[in-house]
């Protein structure tokens, strides 16, 4: 289902580092997404062949916000097929409606499997796939081998907001559309960081000791209101956290990429300040009492949270990460926490997953862990799943926009 009122795309053309909604205030800084890895440059020889259309607003599903309707036109001509393979697990049961249907007239699936070999049948060649459907987590070179094997392919959808999983040269150069599963996950994640907040800010560790201990004991408690939360990557987790933060009493302070339009960051109510750049992120580190990483994961951002950054954070600052472990030094984030240089860390992603029994973020006092399954509800999957069915692939076959396109170009 398409959102009743998009979002502004995370992307523009200058490289500010601050916008205050209420001062109207730019300054100019650096951009902290450099440009010499690899997967960058394979993206910028893509820009011409970006799935982004330049000329028309991307239209991006929010879970929240939208609502089942006849987004595509359901009465205009089918214009195409829809010839689909399956880069999934065949028993995976939260990809049912794709693998038992219905699917949309003029669609339909012609194999699923995990690797390359799974689709060597010469009867699938002869029928020219033109869509993938990923939600195999080890799917990045079995797809690179798929798009070489049928240049058919004009559409590849990721079941999952992120798409580190499957980022490649050869897909950012291939001439294929990408879109994925952004605002199915937002609102749980955004649920995640309020509990993180409240968790340090009641020292609800203390409360469970206490009980334990059959300790009736009273000590002060930290208000979230008048707090502020900073928002490295304020896309649609981040505008999800912001919307919370609000009710709440929260400042907010969002960091974007580039400079949106004015009008589109003065007109949102969640942020109050917004920042760009190297500049703007260590400027948000420094002025966050509690600092959400939801950025994506692309080359340019891995580290961004860097030992430096983490150093100009306040020593009452507590860093939550729903985005992607390699996003922060762990190595810099642990020696911060058993330093007490800063107040605590909530960790629903880490570099390495599961977390290897010898981290030392196990036995960390000042550590909030969870196993990576902050947004793992009981449909959630099912419900992404059924975006791509009953949204994008009737829009597909009507030769309409989809929903979610990625920005080749930026990797996300």
């Amino acid at each position: 289902a398409a959102s009743s009122s998009p979002l502004s795309p995370f992307t523009a053309s200058s490289s500010s580092t601050r916008y205050n909604n209420n001062h109207h205030n730019n300054r100019h800084r650096r951009h902290f997404f450099n440009s010499n890895s690899t997967l960058h440059q394979a993206k910028k020889t893509n820009n011409n062949n970006n799935n982004m259309d330049c000329d028309e607003t991307p239209i991006y599903w929010n879970r929240e916000t939208g609502r089942r309707s006849n987004t595509a036109s359901r009465d205009s001509p089918i214009v195409r097929e829809a010839r689909i393979l399956a880069l999934c697990d065949p028993t995976d049961a939260y990809n049912e409606p794709l693998y038992s249907g219905p699917l949309a007239e003029g669609a339909k699936l012609l194999k699923i499997g995990t690797s390359p070999s799974d689709f060597d049948d010469e009867s699938i060649a002869q029928q020219h796939p033109n869509v993938v459907f990923v939600s195999h987590p080890n799917a990045r070179e079995p797809l690179v081998r798929l798009l070489r094997k049928f240049p058919s392919v004009e559409w590849v959808h990721a079941r999952s907001a992120g798409i580190d999983h499957i980022s490649s040269p050869a897909l950012f150069r291939s001439s294929a559309k990408l879109t994925n599963a952004k605002g199915m996950f937002s609102s749980t994640l955004a649920e995640y960081c309020m509990t993180a907040c409240s968790y340090f800010a009641k020292d609800l560790p203390r409360l469970a000791r206490q009980k334990s201990d059959v300790n009736w004991e009273k000590y002060p408690v930290s208000e979230l209101r008048g707090a502020t939360l900073g928002i490295v990557g304020y896309g649609d987790i981040g505008r999800a956290s912001a919307k919370l933060a609000k009710a709440y009493g929260m400042t907010v302070l969002g960091l974007r990429r580039n400079v949106v339009a004015a009008s589109s960051s003065s007109d949102d109510p969640y942020c109050d300040r917004f920042y760009y750049g190297t500049e703007g992120l260590g400027e948000v580190m420094a002025e966050s009492d509690y600092v959400l990483v939801a950025a994506p994961l692309t080359e340019a951002t891995r580290g961004m949270v860097s030992a430096e950054m983490l150093g100009r954070c306040k020593s009452s600052a507590v860093i939550i990460n729903v985005g992607r472990g390699p996003l922060i030094d762990e190595d810099a984030l642990i020696e911060a926490l058993s330093s007490n240089a800063i107040k605590g860390a909530a960790l629903d992603v880490v570099a390495v997953e599961p977390l290897p029994e010898e981290s030392p973020l196990w036995k960390l006092d000042n550590v909030l862990l969870s196993p990576h399954n902050m947004d793992m509800t009981l449909t959630f999957m099912r419900e992404s799943t059924e975006f791509f069915v009953n949204e994008n692939l009737p829009r597909f076959v009507r030769g309409e926009r989809l929903l979610n396109p990625v920005d080749k170009s930026a990797g996300y």
